[in-house]
């Protein structure tokens, strides 16, 4: 089961990312019409998971984990608005790459606060993969990056790690699904009165879209947090780096972008360490 929860994660939030492109590319659609009618379509589809599963959830646990709350939606706002706006203006792969970026800073920051994070047998083949992630987006020594994606590169290396830790603290107390629920909630109420505007341009065939990349993200999003609370962090980041492969190869074979070999390469070195850091888990 530890094994499923990142993986499935991993697909399912793959499949949304993909999505999100082609939903980014409607002349009407910008990152805040996205943003606008997403987060409210991700509170109602936890608020069914939550109903669904009877998840538990108290006062008390709120007043208790009040701050890191609070962090940890604010955080969820920023890195979504910087997320959206790099997505409409750059390739899904290229995005994609960079997101694995933050695997790097997530992983070192995770192993040196929290003591249960350093299994070396994990540790190791996680740093290795990341590092494949950056020599892959190497243009003759530099790091080359669009004006509209800088802003998540520099979140990716700064924030990412302490949005991690966040969670990793909540989720010592809080149950994923009650936790997703409550924070997409208090998501929507922030962001609503700036984004209603938006919202009104997006078309019915859009919305049937939306829907469907919004379910994806909730569920993935469970999942993962599901392997951030049984798993950790590091383990979870390393085996959840296959989402940017399979969203890579999308957009390779599906919206037809151009393969960059020193990608692939990375990718298959990605793919031997999780699997060396399974085979030694196992044995």
């Amino acid at each position: 089961m530890d094994l499923i929860f990142p993986i499935l994660s991993a697909v399912l939030q793959a499949a949304s990312f993909s999505l999100d492109k082609v939903i980014l590319s409607f002349r009407k659609i910008d990152f805040r019409a996205y943003i606008g009618i997403s987060f409210p379509l991700i509170f109602f589809i936890n608020l069914l998971i939550f109903f669904a599963f009877d998840s538990p959830i108290s006062r008390e646990l709120i007043y208790k984990t009040f701050w890191w709350l609070f962090a940890s939606v604010a955080l969820t706002i920023a890195s979504n608005v910087i997320y959206y706006r790099a997505l409409k203006h750059d390739k899904l792969s290229e995005m994609e790459v960079i997101g694995l970026l933050t695997a790097l800073p997530v992983i070192i920051f995770s192993g040196i606060i929290f003591s249960d994070e350093r299994n070396y047998v994990i540790l190791i083949p996680a740093i290795i993969a990341s590092i494949a992630i950056v020599w892959s987006h190497l243009k003759r020594g530099h790091l080359l990056i669009k004006k509209d994606t800088l802003p998540f590169l520099i979140w990716s290396l700064t924030m990412a790690p302490l949005a991690a830790a966040v969670s990793k603290i909540l989720l010592a107390d809080w149950n994923p699904i009650s936790l997703e629920m409550l924070r997409m909630g208090v998501v929507t109420a922030a962001i609503m009165p700036f984004f209603q505007k938006q919202i009104k341009t997006i078309s019915t065939s859009a919305l049937w879209l939306l829907a469907l990349t919004n379910v994806l993200t909730s569920v993935a999003w469970i999942l993962f947090y599901f392997s951030y609370q049984r798993s950790g962090i590091i383990y979870t980041m390393l085996l959840f780096s296959i989402q940017p492969l399979l969203v890579y190869f999308v957009a390779i074979f599906i919206l037809k972008e151009k393969i960059d070999r020193k990608k692939l390469i990375a990718f298959v070195v990605v793919l031997i360490s999780i699997a060396i850091a399974q085979f030694y888990s196992w044995a």
